[in-house]
């Protein structure tokens, strides 16, 4: 089976940035499409920023408009969150994999609309564990989902859990544990080396861990990596700090290849 990979900037800057990401992308990777299922990741709004004057993101309509041109013009697939469950059906019409964030895991309302808008659209739900949940404890947003979706199409996503101030620890066994739920497990490369809060008004974070644990992941199991890169990481105006290089991207993805054959 492939690997999922879903990759690009943390937040849509501008149409220009999505669609030079996305060209890079489909260059670089094309030679593992046997191997990989590549989707363009990009949020139209960042609604839990450390501080509200940090840049959110284009809105939803113009976020959907930029999405919508990188699947036309790329020809694949696109994924972004939503906030609310009003907007679950308008991004579902758009986008490939609906994303549902860490901090609203949980919430019903969000899961019941996001799988809908999906069975309707014939989509993917991606749920992120949250930071505050064991991996034991998705089986219930699994069920939840489970009232209107098909397993097939669900997907958990590991991104860490808090683990004393501004911190996150990746328990390597979830990816096992989720799995047996009956549906993918993804590992948030990037976010899961978040120190959150770490630099006061802005999120910190440890990019030198990134691919030793995404390896790591590979290894326990993981069925698909989930990361944020940008042509100039320090200038990202969300994650700058975990944001990988788009020229590390594609030794990035070949040593995880080479860690998922050694393993399978």
């Amino acid at each position: 089976m492939k690997m999922d990979f879903f990759i690009g900037p943390c937040v849509l800057e501008s149409e220009g940035l999505a669609l030079e990401v996305a060209d890079f992308l489909v260059k670089e990777l094309g030679e593992f499409s046997d191997s990989i299922n590549l989707t363009f990741k990009g949020s139209f709004d960042k609604a839990n920023r450390t501080s509200i004057n940090s840049y959110r993101g284009p809105g939803i309509e113009k976020g959907l408009e930029i999405l919508s041109r990188v699947k036309s013009k790329y020809k694949i697939p696109v994924i972004t969150d939503f906030h609310v469950p009003e907007q679950a059906d308008e991004v579902a019409s758009v986008v490939d994999t609906l994303q549902i964030p860490a901090f609203l895991c949980r919430q019903t309302d969000m899961i019941a609309a996001g799988a809908i808008a999906c069975q309707k659209y014939q989509r993917q739900l991606k749920i992120k564990k949250g930071q505050f949940l064991s991996p034991e404890e998705t089986e219930n947003i699994v069920q939840k989902a489970l009232n209107f979706i098909p397993k097939e199409r669900i997907l958990l996503t590991e991104r860490g859990s808090s683990f004393g101030y501004n911190n996150l620890i990746v328990d390597m066994a979830s990816f096992q544990i989720m799995k047996s739920f009956g549906v993918r497990a993804i590992h948030d490369a990037t976010h899961c080396v978040q120190r959150p809060g770490g630099l006061g008004t802005s999120t910190g974070g440890k990019r030198e861990q990134i691919l030793v644990l995404a390896r790591a992941a590979v290894a326990a199991g993981a069925d698909g990596v989930f990361m944020e890169a940008h042509p100039n990481p320090d200038k990202a105006l969300s994650d700058s700090a975990t944001s990988l290089p788009l020229t590390s991207v594609k030794p990035f993805v070949e040593s995880l290849l080479r860690v998922r054959r050694a393993v399978i």
